[in-house]
């Protein structure tokens, strides 16, 4: 009988975590963008449009150096 238990509280928490993410993925009723939140979304998007270009520059520009470290060594 101990061993029941033991084997019980073992696969509690695989099960459970299983349930927990079948749930998640089942999601829940997706209410649809207000255009407020339309409208942030398209100023993000250009804005990472805008930026994406000058993160493709010049892969040999020096980086700024990591903190704590002698930025002249």
């Amino acid at each position: 009988m101990e061993q029941f238990f033991l084997v019980i509280a073992a696969l509690a928490c695989p099960i459970g975590m299983g349930l927990m993410m079948w749930f998640m993925m089942r999601g829940g009723s997706k209410q649809p963008a207000t255009p407020d939140q339309e409208r942030e979304l398209a100023s993000l998007r250009a804005q990472i449009d805008s930026l994406r270009p000058a993160t493709t520059g010049d892969v040999s520009s020096p980086r700024a150096p990591r903190p704590g470290t002698d930025p002249l060594a």
